[in-house]
Formats: structure tokens, C-alpha cells, sequence
């Protein structure tokens, strides 16, 4: 195993122990308990989990899925919950490994390129952006859990994330070069004169940190706003609620750490699927047209499509409006 491959080994064993606390907050956080005490045990019997049966993924199957000292079955969520921050987290720092790599490698062969060395200040964008993914793919699969189970969205997920992206942003635009992301007025946009026909070449209208920042804040308030929008179209129509404003903040999450229009993929998603799952349900006669769907958690799986997919299928949309 090569160094890649170590790294990526402990850092899932490191979501593995992630996604067990996750589970923690799954359990505790919509029931406004404390995610620190008391300790962990059984829901059936309340009695402490002992340390060795508290190891992610290997307690379960070790136990064979029932509890130590009542033998209730202990249900499959837990290890899936653990598992896919794990493959999260490896993916992460997978995509970072890539980045900061010079000549890019793929798997055992190295392919040579003319682009220059990463510098420091853009590995450190590449770490701080992979980190950011992480915690984003940490946050949505315990949000997709908990709406799934008790249709709600704890704000300590949702405004917690929004100010925990917001930060990871700011973080990267310290690293910014001197002339990254800049935007310029050019003479296109910005009509300017002079005498003796001297060419305008353009100001400066916003510095490289200046549009990172400002450009994610305006992404969180045009999702927020975007789906507070529908939700009072929604109920002006119909005169009952449609959706909660944890929507609202689950869309706005999103977009403070993948973007604007990635945000609005993840919505797109997750309307096309709670839609065919209401379908569904309905065709099953297991629910009615007043029904309610946890609509976050499709979202959530929106959001992890976008995160995964979206710049890619971004630009095939794109592509074909041209």
C-alpha cells in the first residue's frame, strides 16, 4: 500500500469514529438532549455501552446486530451511518490528494503535464476546500437521518454549517495570489474616454477576497430567499404550510459551501425525487395528497449529488444552451 493509499485508509477509519458520533447526534440533537452526556447506551435496556462494543463497524458485526445484554437487534443504521462518513471522508481526501499533487498522479501511472507546481498557498485552498467537503458530507448524511426519522432539521446542523462554511471561505481567500479572482470593468462593460484615444484597459470592481467572500454570502441569501419564495407562493395557493424554514436553512447550508447554482441543482434533485417517491407512496395507497415527505432529506441528497456531480452536470446543462 503506497502512501495515497495510507493516508486514505486512516483518514476512513477516522470518518468511521466520525460517523459513530454522528449517530450520537442523529439520536440526541432533534430531541434537544445533550450530544456529550450521558455516555452511550442501549435505547431498549439503558444500560452503558461498554468501550469494546462501541468500535465502529466491528462491534456490530461482532455482536451479530443484537445488544450485549438484552439482545435487542440493533438496527443497520448504525453501521451504514459510520460507513458512509468513512467512504466520505476517504473520497475527500482523495480529490485533495489529487489537487496537490505535481506531476497529478492516477493510481500507479504519473502523467507528465507543462502546469506549474501547486504552490503552498493553493494546497492550503485545496486542504481547506477537501475539508470543507468533508464536513459538508458529515453534516447532510446526519440531517438526511434525522428528517427521515423526525422531520426535523436541528439548527445546530444547519446555522452551525452556514457559519462553519463561511469561515472555511474566508480562510481561503487569505491564500488568495495577488491577482486571483479578481473582477475587472472592462472597456465592454465600462464605457470610459480619454483625451489622445488612450485605450481604458478596465478597474478593478473586486478584489480576489472580496468576490470570494461576497459571492458565497449572496449565494446563502439568493437559496434562502429563493425557496422562501416558493414556500409563501406555496401556502398563498394551497393556505397551509408546505415546507419548514429548516428547508429553508438546509438550501442555504448548501450553497454556503458548494455555491449558488450547485445549491439550486441539489433542490432540483431533491424535488425530482420526493416527487417520485410521493408517487410512489400514493400508487401504494400508503399516503394521500395532504401527506407529508421529509422533503430535507431529499434535499440532503440533492446536496451530496451536487457535491459529487455538480460542476459537471452544470456545465453538460450548459453546453447544451449554447
Amino acid at each position: 500500500m503506497g502512501t495515497p493509499g495510507i493516508v486514505q485508509f486512516a483518514v476512513f477509519f477516522f470518518g468511521l469514529l466520525f460517523g459513530s458520533f454522528l449517530n450520537v447526534c442523529i439520536a440526541r440533537l432533534p430531541r434537544g438532549e445533550s450530544i456529550v452526556r450521558p455516555r452511550s447506551r442501549c435505547p431498549q435496556c439503558g444500560t452503558p455501552i461498554r468501550w469494546y462494543d462501541n468500535v465502529p463497524l466491528l462491534s456490530w458485526l461482532l455482536l451479530r446486530r443484537h445488544c450485549r445484554d438484552c439482545h435487542t437487534a440493533i438496527s443497520w443504521q448504525y453501521p451504514a451511518v459510520e460507513l458512509a462518513v468513512g467512504l466520505w471522508f476517504a473520497y475527500a481526501t482523495t480529490l485533495f490528494w489529487n489537487a496537490a499533487q505535481f506531476p497529478p498522479t492516477f493510481g500507479p501511472t504519473i502523467v507528465v503535464t507543462s502546469l506549474p507546481a501547486p504552490t503552498a498557498s493553493h494546497i492550503a485552498i485545496y486542504f481547506l476546500s477537501a475539508l470543507g467537503l468533508a464536513i459538508l458530507g458529515f453534516l447532510l448524511i446526519g440531517l438526511m437521518v434525522m428528517d427521515w426519522q423526525t422531520m426535523r432539521l436541528p439548527d445546530a446542523f444547519t446555522l452551525g454549517g452556514i457559519a462553519i462554511a463561511l469561515f472555511l471561505i474566508c480562510a481561503q481567500a487569505i491564500f488568495l495570489g495577488p491577482d486571483e479572482d479578481e473582477i475587472h470593468l472592462t472597456k465592454h462593460s465600462l464605457h470610459l474616454t480619454s483625451p489622445g484615444g488612450v485605450t481604458d484597459h478596465g478597474n478593478l470592481f473586486l478584489t480576489g477576497p472580496e468576490n470570494l467572500i461576497f459571492s458565497r454570502v449572496a449565494a446563502v441569501c439568493g437559496a434562502a430567499l429563493l425557496l422562501l419564495l416558493i414556500r409563501w407562493t406555496y401556502k398563498a395557493l394551497r393556505h397551509r404550510e408546505g415546507m419548514g424554514l429548516g428547508d429553508v436553512k438546509l438550501l442555504a447550508m448548501i450553497a454556503a459551501f458548494l455555491g449558488f447554482w450547485p445549491s439550486v441543482l441539489s433542490l432540483f434533485v431533491g424535488a425530482l425525487a420526493a416527487s417520485l417517491y410521493g408517487v410512489f407512496l400514493l400508487v401504494r395507497g400508503r399516503a394521500g395528497a395532504a401527506s407529508k415527505l421529509p422533503f430535507g432529506s431529499f434535499l440532503a441528497i440533492g446536496g451530496l449529488i451536487a457535491a459529487l456531480f455538480g460542476n459537471r452536470l452544470i456545465d453538460i446543462y450548459t453546453a447544451f444552451l449554447r
